[in-house]
């Protein structure tokens, strides 16, 4: 059952999804950096940090002090260049006195590693002048494979190997709880490994691609329609999975192609319930998925 609504209780959800941001490396208002906050069982757990993320998690009223994890899909920098700010700026702000779980592919604790290193000075700054806690200043990195690799308050978070070659490895995640589920598909191409993860979710949140059909393999732009999904291989995987709701994120449009052309390119192929994510976009999964619009009311 979906529900369309207005204004909804989370009260009677287990779980909540929200779309931070939901575009690409173009510098959009309208679509910050990919990041999706997801929260259940009393954990808030952020799931990539792309550019403009603390000022989504801000428009929520969610602290950097209240989240308990993050997890990168892949280092892509419009996955990461928002997370120097989210850490630094959130601990400041927020004076966190415990270190940020991180959770992601082989080189993520070469790369956070490094960025508390290039951040030294600030780090020692905020410290002493600004009296922050040393503990929150810190990022408490985990290099992970694919299977469980987080399990708190009966949540459980899965990875699994999603095809973003040659981004080797790339992820995607599966967030069980109350037995209920959310798949995010991290960046990838048609995927029979995501689908096998994705079976029977409530909620599958996936990227798209859209490009001209005149595109060619000469083209400059080509390898980026070749690593993501078109609209079509997407309704492949939602046609296969069978989710109460499929909703796209991370919306990559080659030559400004118009996101009127997803929908009905996904119509034509896909019966089921969908929607075109947007930022701030929520989702509530408990007996029913309802979705609702960011309002600033």
């Amino acid at each position: 059952m979906i529900s369309f609504l207005l204004q909804v209780s989370f009260g009677q959800s287990a779980i909540k999804v929200t779309l931070l941001g939901t575009g690409t490396p173009q510098p959009l208002m309208e679509r910050f950096g990919p990041g999706i906050l997801v929260q259940a069982g009393g954990k808030t757990l952020l799931f990539d940090a792309g550019r403009g993320c603390l000022q989504r998690l801000r428009q929520l009223q969610v602290t950097y002090d209240t989240l308990d994890a993050l997890f990168l899909t892949h280092l892509h920098s419009d996955h990461i260049v928002g997370l120097p700010d989210l850490w630094l700026t959130g601990w400041l702000i927020s004076k966190r006195n415990h270190p940020l779980a991180v959770f992601g592919p082989k080189g993520s604790k070469h790369m956070t590693d490094f960025l508390q290193k290039a951040y030294a000075f600030d780090i020692n700054m905020r410290m002493e002048d600004d009296k922050a806690p040393e503990e929150g200043g810190k990022l408490k990195t985990t290099d992970i494979k694919e299977g469980v690799v987080y399990e708190r308050n009966g949540v459980k978070v899965i990875a699994f190997l999603v095809d973003h070659y040659p981004i080797v490895p790339a992820f995607g995640y599966r967030i069980e709880y109350a037995g209920h589920s959310v798949v995010l598909s991290g960046d990838t191409r048609y995927s029979e490994n995501l689908i096998k993860y994705a079976k029977g979710t409530d909620l599958l949140v996936h990227e798209v691609v859209i490009a001209p059909d005149t595109l060619k393999k000469t083209d400059p732009k080509y390898n980026v329609l070749a690593h993501h999904t078109t609209p079509e291989q997407a309704c492949k995987v939602f046609n296969a999975v069978k989710p109460t709701l499929a909703v796209y994120s991370h919306i990559v449009r080659l030559y400004e192609c118009n996101t009127d052309e997803i929908v009905k390119r996904t119509k034509e192929n896909y019966s089921g319930p969908f929607a075109l994510g947007e930022d701030l976009m929520m989702f509530f999964i408990g007996d029913s998925v309802t979705m609702k619009a960011w309002s600033e009311k």
